[in-house]
């Protein structure tokens, strides 16, 4: 909404002034389609709300194609393809990252693209290594040029493995999930087990006789270029009143993560790679995700225009982590380029004032530039 309020702005100056008016056509379109891959609880809504929408619902990749189209992302290229996954709410990145490939190259077929770029929320960012690599292993090239994760846990959350080990005020992993996440849980194909196990740093059991973990997943899936030409990620952290109610109440009444500290591994065992530094009571985390866990190559920085283009632009001051077990202390205690907004605000789950449609814009334009 704020770059057609800079387009009228200009066309009025211009006006006045005599000037012909500056163009405005929203974000370039990028070379190959964009697929969305979402996180754990999605695909048609989360806690209500339609995932990947604004707080009413607009997809944030349909661009405004049609003759009067009113309730599309007019921030975005009219001729932008963009695609929305759907793969198993509730289940291991190995399940999940192999039905996005799957749906990938439905696609693909579909548009015509050599190639696709993909934006993966949550554990969405997860499944989409998997996905990259199992695109390269079946068609013999790369076939995924830029992947953006967004809040992803690289390195666990340690709200799953407190699900999991069932403290206070966790009777059943199930439950627990279907308190955050909606009832989908409970729908035939979800494995919400499977689903808690992927997101804890080491493998949670040594006798279920399936390894599991980040640890080991991103050893099989790593930050390669033979699997995506770009890897970059977007971190978010907020504390405080601001947060959605049920991370609010997540972090109050049960659980605070404490995500900011830095030793190699779990070396606190709370679920997530690195160490807390003691404080819990901070912004250094999103409500499920600490800051140490989130970043997998080149750190992004969301710049916000009062009147002109929101921008995504590389922050060239805290190094790509290309080996996603071993970060430096920087990677994983920086709050440089930290978004201030919660887990669930940058996928559309309100109430807040966060602008999703210029937010992906403004994505899709950093993908244009290296796609």
């Amino acid at each position: 909404m704020k770059r057609l309020q800079a387009v009228l702005v200009t066309a009025v100056c211009a006006g006045v002034l005599g000037l012909a008016p500056e163009a405005h056509a929203g974000a370039a379109k990028t070379t190959y389609p964009v697929v969305f891959a979402h996180g754990m609880g999605g695909f048609d809504d989360l806690l209500g709300y339609d995932y990947w929408g604004n707080d009413y619902g607009m997809f944030v990749g349909d661009a405004c194609d049609a003759l009067l189209e009113v309730d599309c992302n007019e921030d975005i290229d009219a001729g932008q393809k963009s695609f929305v996954a759907q793969v198993a709410p509730f289940q291991s990145s190995e399940v999940r990252g192999l039905d996005l490939a799957n749906d990938i190259e439905g696609f693909m077929a579909t548009s015509g693209a050599a190639k696709v770029n993909l934006i993966g929320h949550s554990q969405g960012g997860i499944d989409a290594r998997k996905a990259a690599r199992v695109l390269r292993e079946r068609r013999g090239v790369t076939a995924v040029a830029v992947l953006v994760s967004v809040s992803s846990p690289h390195r666990g959350s340690p709200v799953a493995k407190y699900i999991l080990d069932l403290k206070p005020g966790v009777t059943s992993v199930i439950a627990a999930l279907a308190k955050y996440y909606g009832n989908v849980v409970y729908k035939a194909g979800n494995d919400a087990y499977a689903g808690a196990k992927q997101l804890v740093y080491n493998d949670y059991s040594s006798t279920d006789g399936v390894t599991t973990g980040m640890k080991a997943f991103n050893d099989l899936y790593p930050v390669s270029t033979s699997y995506a030409g770009r890897y970059v990620s977007l971190i978010t952290a907020q504390n405080g009143a601001n947060v959605n109610p049920a991370l609010y109440l997540l972090s109050e009444f049960f659980f605070d993560i404490d995500g900011d500290g830095y030793c190699a591994n779990d070396g606190d065992n709370d679920g997530a790679g690195g160490c807390g530094d003691g404080v819990r009571n901070e912004a250094d985390d999103d409500g499920l995700v600490g800051i140490n866990s989130q970043q997998m190559g080149t750190r992004l920085r969301y710049s916000e225009s009062t009147f002109g283009f929101d921008s995504v632009t590389n922050d060239t001051s805290v190094a790509a982590v290309t080996s996603l077990n071993a970060p430096t202390s920087a990677q994983m205690t920086s709050t440089s380029s930290v978004i201030s907004q919660d887990h669930l605000d940058v996928v559309g789950v309100g109430p807040d004032t966060f602008d999703e449609p210029e937010f992906y814009a403004a994505i899709f334009q950093y993908i244009a530039t290296y796609d």
